[in-house]
């Protein structure tokens, strides 16, 4: 933007909500630089301030607290950053119909600690530390206690967005069984923020089990963690999560969370352990980093996959991950939820981007022979610049149309999803 349009953005945006910044090197998206901060404190300011940026011909990002800012691809232009968190309360929690109401800002761990009070808690496992509920829904974020209760999708009752133009929106409700209007929350969960601006949900919640237990075994191969995954999964045990660990000196892990009575998580603790066999223990506190992206263990930027597949293809996948990076000679950390078929790795920040190419490449194949896919999720600039972030998707086309409906001149990321939307 020029001075004078910078000044007149400034003014205009000062006017729908009042905290308005010029941003700084923080602000950037992705390495793309943004001109201002607007910072709304509710649905109405955020309308105002789109409506403001409509009016002016801005770019858009939203930002809820940042954690995940870099996934997907670069945005094409960032004239205003969003920033949501000051809208981070819980507008009401509903014990007895075990429902909460929170602001998209508010942080995941909030929310937890407010419907813990009675008992229960949201099934959304915080895989990246510090997410807000809009991230998570932003970026369809799960671990691995979706193999039970599935994923923001199926926790989501109701939803209230902020189209580009600055009209307000609504879909769902309060209450489970909901049939009116279009199911808007679950086209906006995992659009990156291109479709429309999230600033409130409704999700139900589960009672926190009395008792629980977690499992883990040692593995050595793809096979060993297949094999594994697929006798609990299969047995009656009945497991809230499994997870398998697969770390960069070849040791792995197979965790399984077992919760319920006191009584039944004993005696199913035990079966577990017999089912495992030899290496099994069971502990009360969850082994190191479970349910954390592996590349939120500590390392700057390293590159992030998403890895999905059949059940079936659990272990051809593991072994095609693996032997792709002993080839291109590049630590590998894995870590996900096995029994869902959904996998996050990561890889070192200085891997060459040959290596990291190539890693991609042979692993993604394999993932669609068995059904899945393979995304970049996130990763240094290089790797973005020469790697397939998204890979083939064969919906493509009714996306597109789905983001010329909702925001057709593309003010809100553009180009930060797949295909360019």
């Amino acid at each position: 933007m020029t001075t004078i349009s910078l000044d007149a953005a400034r003014d205009a945006l000062t006017s729908a909500c009042g905290d308005v910044t010029d941003a700084g090197p923080a602000d950037a998206v992705d390495g793309v630089p943004a001109a201002l901060v607007a910072r709304p404190a509710t649905t109405a300011e955020t309308a105002e301030v789109l409506r403001a940026a409509a009016g002016l011909g801005l770019t858009v990002v939203v930002r809820g607290r940042g954690t995940k800012l870099s996934w997907g691809r670069p945005p094409e232009s960032a004239d205003v950053v969003l920033d949501l968190s000051r809208q981070s309360a819980v507008l009401d929690h509903a014990a007895g119909d075990l429902i909460v109401h929170t602001q998209a800002g508010t942080l995941l761990s909030d929310v937890q600690q407010t419907v813990g009070s009675a008992g229960q808690r949201l099934s959304l496992d915080a895989a990246v530390p510090g997410s807000s509920v809009g991230g998570a829904l932003a970026t369809n974020m799960s671990g691995p206690g979706r193999l039970v209760v599935g994923t923001a999708r199926d926790l989501l009752l109701g939803v209230t967005v902020v189209r580009a133009d600055g009209v307000i929106a609504k879909a769902g409700g309060r209450v489970v069984k909901n049939v009116a209007g279009y199911d808007l929350g679950k086209l906006v969960i995992g659009s990156f923020g291109t479709l429309v601006v999230v600033t409130e949900a409704v999700f139900r919640l589960h009672p926190v089990p009395p008792a629980r237990r977690f499992v883990t075994v040692p593995f050595g191969s793809a096979a060993d963690a297949a094999r594994l995954v697929h006798a609990v999964v299969h047995a009656q045990v009945v497991p809230a999560a499994v997870e398998v660990d697969w770390r960069p000196d070849g040791a792995g892990t197979v965790g399984v969370l077992l919760g319920g009575t006191a009584a039944g998580v004993e005696s199913r603790t035990a079966t577990t352990r017999e089912l495992l066999g030899a290496g099994a223990e069971g502990a009360e506190e969850p082994p190191p980093g479970w349910g954390v992206l592996p590349w939120y263990d500590g390392e700057d930027r390293a590159t992030g996959l998403k890895l999905t597949c059949a059940l079936s293809g659990l272990a051809p996948v593991l072994e095609a991950l693996r032997r792709a990076a002993t080839d291109a000679g590049v630590p590998l950390t894995v870590r996900g939820s096995g029994g869902a078929g959904v996998l996050y790795a990561a890889l070192p920040a200085d891997a060459p981007v040959e290596a990291v190419a190539d890693v991609v490449a042979r692993t993604r194949a394999v993932c669609t022979e068995h059904g899945g896919s393979l995304v970049v999720l996130d990763g240094p600039p290089q790797v973005k610049a020469a790697v397939d972030t998204w890979g083939p998707v064969p919906a493509i086309d009714l996306m597109q149309r789905v983001k010329d409906q909702f925001d057709p001149e593309r003010r809100l990321a553009p180009g930060r999803f797949v295909g360019g939307i």
